[in-house]
């Protein structure tokens, strides 16, 4: 048998969060960062964890394994290329994305970018917002401001939040019709 590792849809094992949430859980941040750790950074600065929302990392080098999420996640990418639209994703993204179970689960995403692209400013969101059918929630310059900081950890969790809401709210009409 050929020694290589599965396809996405293959394996059977979720990939362990990076950083755990902390208190009632209620959803995920995927992330990819370069080596500069620009993203990593602002990721860490968020604070997720302490929202409830698990953080997994979309692995920056090809041998490492690959990341299995199986869980509602909001996607947070920097965009590359150098204001080239066609390389604003890097090919460890799109393998994440290729994934048809990680792809399933992506529910928004929030881009990265540089202001000297001109319009190719934080294109990699307005690309996976289009090919996978989500909003594109929210787009910062580089690091982020502490105040991009905020409006992201709080619109997650909101996000997240009223998701559960909804879906609490049509199991109780769900149940209600079903007694009538």
């Amino acid at each position: 048998m050929d020694s290589t590792k599965p396809y996405d849809d293959e394996c059977v094992t979720p990939s362990e969060p990076e950083a755990k949430a902390k208190g009632e859980h209620i959803g995920a941040v995927v992330y990819f960062s370069s080596v500069s750790n620009n993203t990593a950074r602002f990721i860490e600065s968020c604070g997720f964890p302490d929202e409830g929302i698990n953080v997994y990392r979309i692995p920056l080098r090809p041998k490492e394994a690959p990341l299995q999420v199986r869980e509602p996640y909001v996607l947070i990418v920097p965009t590359y290329g150098g204001g080239n639209i066609a390389k604003a994703l890097l090919p460890q993204i799109r393998k994440f994305l290729n994934g048809h179970k990680n792809r399933s689960f992506i529910r928004g995403v929030i881009s990265s970018g540089n202001r000297n692209f001109a319009t190719a400013f934080c294109a990699a969101g307005d690309i996976i917002s289009k090919k996978c059918h989500v909003p594109f929630m929210y787009n910062f310059e580089l690091l982020g401001t502490p105040d991009d900081q905020r409006q992201v950890r709080e619109g997650i969790r909101d996000f997240f939040l009223n998701a559960k809401n909804t879906q609490a709210t049509q199991n109780e009409q769900n149940t209600q019709n079903q007694q009538q």
